[in-house]
This record gives structure tokens, C-alpha cells and sequence, in this order.
């Protein structure tokens, strides 16, 4: 398969365009849309083809109000380690949409797949979590392909959270996303808007 100039350019604007959205309409992600979306992430590479990613579309109007709340406790927690100035920023920034989001889904990690027979990660055990997060990144830039903003929570205990929903023992929790429509785009990361963290260019270097 040969792809065009023009097929390069949108993936990489597409790129340019997925950022960690915060701000969701309540609007709800069609169905055939979810279909997509999971057929897509299905594409995924993964260490020895083990496909150790574990996925809970989270529907309960309970456990979600449970992760929120699990969540809003960590996040205060996690802005007492700041001081100062840095505090004030931190609680300032808006760092999940769980409220709004019309989709939650949890990622987690099967650390004892069958599948792949373990080539691979002999040496390298932890490739199975890298495999969930690419997973993970593949669903995110099909979702901004169909113009839905996705969210990455990473501001939980996961031994907490894999209680709430009532993961199996041999999972091991990677991520959580919110996915909506977004009330806005914008190309600039939050960080950056907010002058938290600016983006820097990679170095690659030569040995």
C-alpha cells in the first residue's frame, strides 16, 4: 500500500490536533461511532501479539460518581505537594472532565495473557503496560479523526479504582479516558496555554 502526500499531511495534522481535552458537551458518542472507534484501537501493535489490553466501558451512574469522587480526593491531595505559588496554579487547572464526558472507559493491563505465548518480554515485562498504552494512543487518534476529544485521568489510586470496578486480579489498571465531543479546539496543549509546562523539541541524538 502506497499512501499519498495528501493521506500523510491529515494524519499528521491529526496529530497536530489530539489534545488531552478537559471540557466536553454532554452530547452523546453514537454507537456505530463507539463501533469505529474500538475497531480501530483493535489495530493496535502489541509485544508478541499478547493484546494484554483489558477494556470497562464504564455505563454505571454509581461507579462513575465513585471514580469522580476518587479522583476530586487524589487531586487534593496531589496539590498539597505543592507550595506557594505552584499551588495556586495547580488548583487552577482543570484536569479531567469526568463529570461532563458522556464516555468513560478504564484500560487495564492483563499481566498473565496467554495469547503471544510470552515472546518478547522475557527481558522486558513491562512491554505488556507499553502495549495497553499504545492501545490507548491508537483509540485517541481515531477519536480526533471523528472529531471526538478524548481525556486521559491519570489522577487516581488504582488499587482503589480496580475495587470500584471490580477488576480481575491479573489486571493491572494503565489508564482511564474520557471521550466526548468537545466544547472547543485547540491546538496548543493546556500546559502550555496555561505556562505550566511548555513544549520543548526533542533531541535526537547519535551514538
Amino acid at each position: 500500500m502506497q499512501f499519498s502526500r495528501d493521506q500523510s499531511e491529515t494524519l499528521i495534522e491529526i496529530m497536530k490536533w489530539r489534545r488531552d481535552v478537559r471540557h466536553f458537551s454532554s452530547t452523546p458518542i453514537p454507537e456505530d461511532v463507539m463501533t469505529r472507534l474500538g475497531e480501530a484501537m483493535e489495530l493496535s501493535p502489541s509485544v508478541g501479539n499478547s493484546r494484554p489490553w483489558r477494556v470497562l466501558r464504564i455505563r454505571d451512574e454509581d461507579r462513575r460518581a465513585r471514580v469522580s469522587e476518587l479522583f476530586e480526593r487524589c487531586n487534593k491531595e496531589a496539590a498539597a505537594s505543592y507550595t506557594g505559588e505552584a499551588r495556586q496554579e495547580y488548583l487552577k487547572l482543570k484536569l479531567a472532565g469526568l463529570r461532563e464526558a458522556p464516555e468513560h472507559l478504564a484500560f487495564f493491563t492483563e499481566t498473565e495473557p496467554q495469547e503471544g505465548r510470552g515472546l518478547g518480554r522475557q527481558t522486558m515485562p513491562e512491554t505488556l503496560f507499553y502495549s495497553t498504552v499504545m492501545a490507548m494512543h491508537t483509540l485517541w487518534l481515531a477519536a480526533r479523526a471523528e472529531n471526538i476529544g478524548l481525556g486521559w485521568v491519570s489522577i487516581l489510586e488504582p488499587g482503589e479504582l480496580a475495587g470500584i470496578l471490580d477488576a480481575e486480579d491479573s489486571w493491572r489498571f494503565t489508564g482511564y479516558l474520557c471521550l466526548g465531543y468537545p466544547t472547543f479546539t485547540d491546538a496548543e496543549p493546556l500546559l502550555h496555554r496555561k505556562q505550566w509546562q511548555s513544549n520543548k523539541q526533542s533531541v535526537w541524538a547519535t551514538r
